[in-house]
């Protein structure tokens, strides 16, 4: 099929739930995606955050490939070594002392606010529940991950919507005038990726994980995009100088399979028992065995100093180019803020140009495979310079 044909036949299948790119992609390799006429881009989008080795990888593809032909599915009924391999090493390189495996940044979200809710009623009674989130930021698509969001954007159409969710802006004036005796958990994103790409400042998140250990509340730290190297370090907690009770992540971990992981510490790792939690294809032995090569190669010291190298790379890089007015962010989860035009026009004209590159909110947002090259970045780079200065 080419690309019209596919476009086609996509349009008359899906429901019309994603507002796609004019582009239909067929093959890439690391930091090069072709569509199927085999026109070339650089992808700077990766996409949305989740191939962090780029694409087709050869280890990761052998890795998966020689799992599907051994052991595809067994659901979480049985025990099988792929997964608990995967599941040991990932506590391993994070330092946490339990996980549950899932298939999205949202079900890893659910679980952390069942887990969360769960200890909360357990130490301080029923009414003891409310989870407290920032202002802007997103943790999903499920009706309560909605409502975990703190964004009214989202917050129509699918009532009710789960309660129990209140909203603070992201400073200690205003959380400590939100938090209340049945607050049990505070949920935050280091860097909020889909409200725009705004890092949260260091003292605050400090000063918030102290009043969280002051009051008894757990610290729910949302990694699904800032995880896996993204941000420089294995996960953004690292350079915040705070230990989260829960993370959760997703995205990057599966290197372009449906995993999501809910990590907490060993004391609440009984928190959730037998039949609280489940998930059919959670820990799927396939996904397992592409994530596991995803954490081998990404929790290398030497390949997150790399991630941090080129993340100062583009940074500087942005912040001279002619037609962007700010740049902000972490590591290599960046994102652009256009002097002139909007971020989805710019979008828009950038795949016709050969470059992939996403939107948050008024922001460019890059979030390029870990692996991309100085001479792929190059030429992403100067696609985008082209085009910001076509819309001066």
């Amino acid at each position: 099929m080419n690309s019209e044909e596919i476009k086609q036949l996509d349009k008359g299948s899906f429901l019309p739930t994603y507002g796609r790119f004019d582009v239909a992609l067929c093959s890439g390799k690391n930091a090069t995606a072709r569509d199927c006429e085999g026109k070339e881009y650089i992808d700077f989008g990766s996409g949305i955050g989740v191939n962090s080795l780029g694409w087709a990888d050869e280890a990761w593809a052998q890795a998966v490939s020689r799992q599907a032909a051994t052991l595809q599915h067994t659901s979480n009924l049985y025990y099988n070594p792929v997964s608990a391999s995967f599941a040991a090493e990932l506590l391993r390189v994070s330092g946490y002392g339990g996980v549950f495996l899932g298939n999205s940044g949202a079900e890893a979200n659910e679980c952390a606010i069942k887990l969360a809710r769960k200890h909360g009623v357990e130490q301080g009674g029923d009414d003891h529940c409310e989870i407290l989130t920032l202002q802007n930021s997103f943790h999903g698509r499920t009706v309560t991950t909605l409502a975990a969001t703190g964004q009214d954007v989202f917050h129509h159409y699918f009532f009710p919507f789960t309660g129990g969710f209140v909203y603070a802006e992201p400073n200690m004036e205003s959380v400590r005038a939100h938090v209340t005796e049945h607050t049990c958990a505070v949920m935050i994103e280091f860097v909020q990726g889909e409200g725009g790409v705004l890092p949260l400042d260091k003292s605050f998140v400090q000063d918030l994980s102290a009043l969280c250990r002051e009051r008894g509340m757990l610290l729910i730290a949302d990694e699904v995009q800032t995880g896996v190297g993204r941000t420089g370090t294995f996960y953004c907690w690292e350079q915040y100088g705070v230990r989260p009770d829960i993370l959760t992540s997703a995205k990057g971990l599966g290197g372009g399979l449906p995993i999501g992981a809910c990590l907490c510490t060993a004391e609440l790792r009984d928190v959730l028992g037998a039949g609280m939690h489940g998930s059919t294809f959670g820990a799927n032995p396939v996904v397992c065995a592409g994530a596991a090569e995803v954490l081998r190669r990404v929790s290398r010291p030497e390949f997150l100093a790399e991630v941090r190298e080129k993340g100062v790379y583009l940074r500087e890089r942005l912040e001279k180019m002619e037609g962007i007015a700010e740049v902000r962010g972490l590591g290599m989860m960046l994102g652009a803020v256009p002097e002139k035009s909007t971020a989805a026009a710019l979008a828009s004209a950038c795949v016709k140009e050969g470059l992939l590159i996403l939107t948050a909110k008024t922001a460019l947002r890059l979030l390029p495979p870990l692996t991309i090259t100085r001479e792929e970045m190059d030429k992403g780079l100067a696609i985008l310079e082209r085009v910001l200065l076509q819309a001066k």
